[in-house]
C-alpha cells in the first residue's frame, strides 16, 4: 500500500509530465515540417532558448522524472533520443541494457527539445560545430545532490544522449582488496613520483577505482591534488589533502593544458581523467617524468595492451624515446573488467602489473610479449592476470565457466587454467 508521502511524489510526478507535454505540443507546432537534419535541430533548439525561464525549469522537470527513475531500478545509465532507441527510453540494469515499457515514446523532436533544456548556449553551439558534447548535469533533490556524467551526439541527424549516474559515495579502498605492493605504488605516503593506470573499456568501473585511490590519498597523507577530467564525476572534499575539480571545457581548455598548469600549482599528485589521444598520453609522461606523482585511465583491456597502445600511439621515430619514458615512469597498471555475476549483478575483475625490474627490462627491449608471463608468476608480489582472477571468481562459484571464458583475455590459458583446476 502506497504511503501519503509516495502518492504525493507520484501526483507531483505526473502533474510534471502532464505540463511538460503541453509545453512540448505547443513547441512542436511551431517546426516547420520543411526542416531537416542539422536545420531542423538548430531550430528546436532556438525555440527553447527563447523560453522564459520557467517554462524550460518544466522541460527539465520532465528529463529529471526520467534520470531518478535510474535510482529506483538501479540502473546505471539511460539513453535517449536517436534513430537507433525507436523512440524509447532506454537503462541499463546490471550490465543489461533494453528500454523501459512503463515510459511513453519520445519523439526525436520532443527529444530534441527535452535535451537542448539542460544545454547552455555554448554548450549547444559548440554541439552544433563538433557534432558531441561532454558535460556534466546535477539534481538537487532535498538535501540529496544526484549528479551526473552526460554525453549528446548525432544519431542519423537525430539528437542522441547517454547519461550515467555518478556515485554519490566512495566504494572504501579496502574493499579493493588489493596487495600491499600495489598500495604502496598508490599512496602519496610510500611513493612521491610515478604514473599509476587504470585500464578497461567504457562501463568497466574505472573512475570509481580511481576515486578510492584519491580518497585514500586525501584521508592518510597532507598533500595538494589536481583532478583534471572531462566532465568532473564525483566531487571529493578536501581533508588532509586539499583537492582541486577542474573540469575540460568548463575550468580548462584541454586535459593538456590541465596537466602543463597544475605543475604550476604546487600539485604532489596529478589526476588526468582519460588518456584519450597522443598529445594526452604524451603529456601525462612529461608530466610524471617532471617528479610528479600521476593518475590516469586508458581505454585499453589488459596491461600488455596499455603498454603497447601508449607507445603505438606516437610516431615510429619517437617510439625509442617514449618506450625508455614509460619503463622509468610508469609504477602500476590495473586493467579491470565488471563481469556478470550467478547473483544477476556484477563482480570486479582485474589484471595486475606492477614495474618490477624485469617488466621495465621487457618494455625497454620492446619484449612486451615476455610481460604476461611474468604477471602470472609474480602473484606473491601482488600481479595477477585476467585469467587468474576470473578462476579465483568461478571457483568461489561467484561467475559462470562460460563468463569465464568470455571474458578472459587469452582464451587458451583460461582453458588451461581450468582444466588444470579439473584434473
Amino acid at each position: 500500500m502506497e504511503t501519503e508521502a509516495t502518492q504525493q511524489v507520484s501526483k507531483s510526478s505526473n502533474n510534471v509530465q502532464m505540463h511538460a507535454k503541453e509545453l512540448l505540443q505547443s513547441l512542436l507546432t511551431q517546426i516547420p515540417e520543411s526542416t531537416f537534419g542539422l536545420e531542423r535541430l538548430m531550430f528546436a533548439g532556438d525555440l527553447v532558448e527563447k523560453l522564459p525561464l520557467e517554462e524550460r525549469a518544466v522541460l527539465r522537470e520532465q528529463m529529471n522524472v526520467f534520470l531518478l527513475r535510474m535510482f529506483s531500478i538501479n540502473a546505471s545509465d539511460i539513453d535517449i533520443g536517436g534513430y537507433g532507441t525507436k523512440g524509447q527510453v532506454w537503462y541499463r540494469i546490471f550490465g543489461a541494457k533494453k528500454p523501459d515499457a512503463a515510459i511513453e515514446k519520445i519523439s526525436a523532436d520532443e527529444t530534441n527539445i527535452l535535451v537542448f533544456s539542460l544545454l547552455m548556449p555554448r554548450q549547444k553551439q559548440f554541439l552544433y560545430e563538433n557534432k558531441n558534447l561532454d558535460f556534466s548535469y546535477t539534481i538537487q533533490e532535498g538535501t540529496v545532490t544526484r549528479r551526473f556524467r552526460a554525453d549528446v551526439y548525432l544519431d542519423l541527424d537525430q539528437i542522441a544522449l547517454n547519461m550515467r549516474a555518478i556515485n554519490t559515495t566512495i566504494r572504501p579502498y579496502k574493499m579493493l582488496e588489493l596487495h600491499p605492493n600495489v598500495t604502496k605504488t598508490i599512496s602519496l605516503a610510500h611513493t612521491k613520483e610515478g604514473l599509476t593506470l587504470i585500464t578497461g573499456i567504457t562501463g568497466s568501473g574505472k573512475s570509481s577505482t580511481l576515486d578510492s585511490m584519491i580518497d585514500l590519498n586525501n584521508h592518510t597523507v597532507e598533500g595538494h591534488i589536481v583532478i583534471v577530467a572531462s566532465p568532473i564525476e564525483y566531487v571529493h572534499e578536501s581533508d588532509r589533502c586539499i583537492i582541486r575539480h577542474r573540469e575540460v571545457g568548463r575550468d580548462v581548455l584541454s586535459f593538456k593544458e590541465g596537466a602543463i598548469q597544475a605543475l604550476r600549482q604546487d600539485p604532489d599528485i596529478i589526476v588526468i581523467g582519460e588518456m584519450r589521444d597522443p598529445e594526452t598520453i604524451m603529456t601525462a609522461l612529461e608530466v610524471t617524468d617532471s617528479g610528479h606523482k600521476v593518475f590516469s585511465t586508458l581505454h585499453t583491456g589488459s596491461a600488455v595492451e596499455s603498454i603497447d597502445r601508449i607507445i603505438g600511439e606516437v610516431p615510429p621515430v619517437e617510439q625509442e624515446r617514449v618506450r625508455n619514458r614509460l619503463a622509468d615512469t610508469c609504477r602500476c597498471v590495473i586493467s579491470q573488467k565488471l563481469v556478470p555475476s550467478l547473483d544477476g549483478k556484477r563482480v570486479l575483475a582485474r589484471e595486475i602489473m606492477l614495474m618490477t625490474p624485469s617488466v621495465r627490462s621487457a618494455i625497454k627491449n620492446n619484449n612486451t610479449g615476455e610481460i604476461y608471463q611474468m604477471i602470472q608468476e609474480s602473484g606473491e608480489l601482488g600481479m595477477i592476470t585476467m585469467e587468474q582472477d576470473l578462476r579465483r571468481y568461478f571457483l568461489q562459484k561467484k561467475i559462470s565457466l562460460e563468463t569465464a571464458m568470455n571474458f578472459s583475455n587469452n582464451k587458451k590459458r583460461m582453458q588451461q587454467l581450468l582444466s588444470a583446476n579439473a584434473a
